[in-house]
């Protein structure tokens, strides 16, 4: 297929809705060919794709694609048939199969983001439970098969901060809890929480805590 000049290849059992002055062509890629297609114009139609979430010149994955064979089927029988409710018929036709198919594009959306919120609650959970290990963004993002940018952006998405900044507070309150409780220095206590230099641990420290490690121990015995 070819859109605007750039040509990608179409997946199985994927649809596209062109837009009406939207350059393109596209032809079999291999045997057999199978393609449903109908040309449908109108007033509200820009606000209707709009309002059901459907973007134009995008191919999208059809979730049941029986469905569209079935609704394009049942419009050329209506077509054919004819009749004084026929132009009113089809366009509820029309509205029907867009709306199934933005319904469909939602569920798929909310379970395929359900099953990332819980592998990222689970991750979350390890960076939490394990302040000492070094990660980085790509590794953490390995783990769930995803890609550096996307794993970045639905971590912040579900969470409402990047996961940098949630090492770093798992890290900080690992840090707090063991300057108040135990009698490890501040150096060993910077490496129990994954640190290979005091000074980097000191000034991240006060930066997220507001006070440094020695300050903050001092006030914790203080409230003892």
């Amino acid at each position: 297929m070819v859109i605007r000049g750039e040509r990608t290849i179409c997946k199985r059992d994927s649809y596209i809705l062109f837009g009406p002055r939207t350059p393109h062509s596209y032809r079999e890629s291999e045997l057999p060919f199978v393609n449903d297609w109908f040309h449908c114009l109108g007033d509200e139609m820009e606000s209707l794709l709009a309002d059901l979430g459907l973007p134009l010149d995008t191919l999208l994955p059809a979730t049941d694609p029986s469905l569209i064979s079935r609704s394009i089927m049942e419009m050329h029988r209506v077509r054919k048939l004819g009749g004084p409710l026929a132009s009113a018929i089809l366009d509820t036709e029309i509205r029907s199969l867009l709306m199934k198919l933005s319904n469909l594009r939602e569920l798929s959306l909310s379970e395929r983001q359900g099953r990332s919120f819980r592998q990222l609650s689970e991750l979350r959970d390890t960076l939490y439970n394990s302040p000492q290990e070094r990660h980085t963004v790509e590794s953490l993002a390995s783990r769930l098969h995803l890609s550096k940018s996307y794993f970045q952006h639905l971590y912040k998405e579900l969470f409402g901060c990047s996961v940098v900044t949630d090492i770093i507070n798992g890290r900080m309150e690992y840090a707090k809890y063991l300057l108040q409780h135990s009698s490890y220095s501040v150096s060993e206590i910077a490496a129990m929480c994954g640190y290979n230099h005091d000074t980097h641990f000191m000034r991240q420290f006060k930066k997220f805590v507001g006070v440094s490690p020695g300050q903050f121990r001092a006030g914790a015995l203080r409230r003892e």
